[in-house]
C-alpha cells in the first residue's frame, strides 16, 4: 500500500525527470511512480481508494507539473477514476500533444473535472486543482505514515511501506555515510515492532511505544545502513523496552601481520607487514601493483574474561577494500562487505 500514486506525465521517461531529486510530495508519505500505460490499463477505484490487479492500493492520484499536457486516452482514464471515486491532485491539463485525439473532446473533460481550474466534485470522486498536496492530505485525514525526529538537519531517512497478510513491514534507509540514531514514527496501532536485518536475516524484538493509533521505534542505523521494521503480532502493552546493548573495546589488534598473496601475479608469495597499509602505498613494486586476493593472519591470546554468558564477540575490522572473508581458529565467520566491516567471532 500507499498514500499517493504519483502521474509523472507523458513526455520524458522517470530517471530523466527524478534521476536527482524527489518529486513534490509531502515528507512522510509513501509514494509509486505511475506512467501513462500502467495508469489507462492496471487502476481502478472502488470506495474512494485507486486499486491494481497486484493489490497496490493509493488514496490519492497526485499529477506532476509537466502533466499539464495530457493526452485523451490519459485524461478519459482519470475521468473514469473520478466518476468511480477517485481523488485526483494536480492543476488543469492545458493541451493535449497528439495530434490523432479530438481536442474538443479533450477541452470538454478537462472543463468537466476542473472547472475554470480549481476543481469539482464529479461522480462519486473529487478533483483538487489549485490546493497543495499536502493540504489535500489534511483534508482527507491522512496523516504522515512515517516521520522521524532528526539528529541533525542533514539527516535523510527514507523508507517504504508495504502490507503484510498479517501485518505491515517497513524499509528504512539511512541516506548518510555515518550512524544514525533516532526515533521513528509509523501509522501502524495495536502491533508489537520486530527488526528484521536484511543482511543476515536475523529477527529481534524491537521496543516500543504506542499513542494516539501511532507507534514509535527507537532506531539505530549504520552508515548507509537498512533495516526492517515490521508490525504482525498484536501488542500486549502500550509499551515495551528492550535493552540496549552495551559495547566495550577488549582489545586492539596491533602489527605484525603475516600476509600471503595468490602466485604468480608479481607480489611475493609471503611478507610481513609492520603496520596495515593500502597495497599501492607499499615500496615493494609487487605489492604496490598487486591486484588479487591476500591473505592476513595473526595470532592472538584471548582472554578468558571476553567469554561471558550472553555476551557477543566481534571483530570490527575497520576500513576494508572492499570485502574480507574471516576465519578464527579455522572456523569461517562470514565475509564483511559493507560498513561496518564486522563479523561475529562469537563461539569460534
Amino acid at each position: 500500500m500507499a498514500d499517493i500514486a504519483y502521474f509523472y506525465g507523458e513526455d520524458s521517461n522517470i530517471t530523466a525527470i527524478y534521476g536527482g531529486h524527489f518529486p513534490d510530495v509531502p515528507e512522510g508519505y509513501n509514494f509509486d511512480y505511475v506512467n501513462a500505460d500502467a495508469l489507462i490499463h492496471r487502476f481502478s477505484a472502488t470506495n474512494g481508494v485507486l486499486t491494481t490487479p497486484s493489490g497496490m492500493t493509493y488514496r490519492v492520484l497526485a499529477l506532476d507539473a509537466r502533466s499539464k499536457q495530457m493526452s485523451l486516452p490519459v485524461l478519459q482514464k482519470i475521468n473514469e477514476l473520478v466518476e468511480t471515486g477517485a481523488i485526483i491532485v494536480g492543476a488543469k491539463p492545458e493541451s493535449d500533444p497528439s495530434l490523432a485525439d479530438d481536442h474538443a473532446a479533450f477541452q470538454s473533460l478537462a472543463d468537466k473535472l476542473w472547472g475554470s481550474g480549481s476543481g469539482m466534485s464529479v461522480g462519486k470522486g473529487r478533483v483538487y486543482g489549485v490546493q497543495k498536496l499536502a493540504d489535500v492530505l489534511q483534508t482527507l485525514n491522512i496523516s504522515p505514515d512515517f516521520e522521524y525526529a532528526k539528529p541533525k538537519t542533514d539527516t535523510s531517512i527514507l523508507f517504504v511501506h508495504r502490507k503484510l497478510a498479517d501485518g505491515d513491514l517497513y524499509f528504512v534507509d539511512n541516506r548518510n555515510d555515518r550512524d544514525e540514531a533516532f526515533d521513528a514514527t509509523f501509522r501502524v496501532e495495536g502491533k508489537a515492532a520486530e527488526l528484521w536485518h536484511p543482511d543476515t536475516g536475523q529477527i529481534e524484538l524491537a521496543s516500543y511505544q504506542s499513542a494516539s493509533a501511532r507507534t514509535t521505534v527507537p532506531l539505530r542505523l549504520e552508515p548507509w545502513g537498512t533495516i526492517f521494521v515490521v508490525f504482525r503480532h498484536p501488542a500486549k502493552a502500550s509499551s515495551r523496552t528492550i535493552p540496549s546493548p552495551v559495547e566495550q573495546a577488549l582489545v586492539t589488534i596491533d602489527a605484525p601481520w603475516d600476509v600471503a598473496f595468490e602466485p604468480d601475479r608479481g607480489a611475493p608469495l609471503k611478507t610481513t607487514f609492520d603496520k596495515l597499509i593500502s597495497w599501492p602505498d607499499s615500496p615493494d613494486q609487487g605489492v604496490k601493483y598487486f591486484s588479487g586476493t591476500a591473505t592476513y593472519t595473526r595470532m592472538l591470546q584471548a582472554s578468558g574474561d571476553w567469554f561471558k554468558p550472553h555476551a557477543h564477540l566481534w571483530i570490527d575490522l575497520g576500513q576494508v577494500k572492499n570485502l574480507a572473508e574471516v576465519s578464527v581458529n579455522g572456523k569461517p565467520l562470514g565475509i564483511a562487505w559493507k560498513t561496518p566491516y564486522r563479523v561475529d567471532a562469537t563461539g569460534a
